[in-house]
């Protein structure tokens, strides 16, 4: 394996921050409602690394290293866990392991809505993350995992509606972001008219 320490040290980069809050939370460090703080570490973590993992090639063409994209799958795929644990968290914490709070929010509140759709999107994209769905889908594997663009987009209006009353942190992220897909500019748009072109032929499946 190429890179081996490389990708052993973003391993152990990405896994300590959740045992850190883990050990914050038990502790009575996280103030009066740690499982909210929870909740919300672990959602900006989870944007913090799509938008790590979106710099991957980037960074690989500035630099001509191979070491960038050698650990980019790996960042997805860390970004997805925490997506599952921020989702956990909220299911646990926040809805108090009740369903019908789970499925009133997730058909009235809209960032739940917005967040829903990116952890399908992201479930979709760790699912098809091996060499097998790649030899499987072929062409089909980059056009599917051109939805990472999408997601970003739904991550970032996600907290927007959580982060409604201090925008400074959120719009960093969102600049970011933006900067990000402005280097992708032709492929984001082969997917916004593909998603535009899907909504215009089946407007049933988008009502709510």
């Amino acid at each position: 394996m190429r890179y081996k320490l490389w990708r052993v040290s973003v391993f152990l980069a990405a896994s300590v921050p959740p045992l850190y809050w883990l050990y914050c939370a038990v502790f009575g460090l996280l103030g009066p409602d740690p499982g909210k703080v929870l909740v919300d570490n672990l959602g900006l973590g989870a944007l913090i690394l799509l938008l790590i993992t979106l710099a991957m090639t980037p960074m690989q063409q500035l630099t001509r290293w191979g070491g960038w994209i050698a650990v980019r799958r790996q960042l997805g795929l860390w970004c997805f866990a925490y997506v599952v644990l921020h989702l956990s968290g909220y299911v646990l914490f926040i809805a108090g392991l009740r369903l019908e709070l789970v499925l009133r929010d997730l058909s009235e509140r809209p960032y739940i809505i917005v967040g829903a759709l990116a952890f399908v999107g992201l479930l979709a994209l760790a699912v098809t993350s091996n060499r097998f769905s790649i030899r499987k889908l072929g062409r089909k594997w980059k056009t599917l995992h051109r939805l990472v663009y999408a997601i970003l987009l739904l991550a970032l209006l996600h907290m927007l509606w959580v982060v409604r009353a201090d925008l400074g942190e959120w719009l960093a992220y969102a600049l970011i972001g933006a900067a990000l897909l402005l280097m992708r500019l032709s492929a984001v748009a082969g997917v916004l008219q593909r998603a535009g072109a899907f909504f215009r032929e089946n407007p049933k499946k988008i009502e709510i």
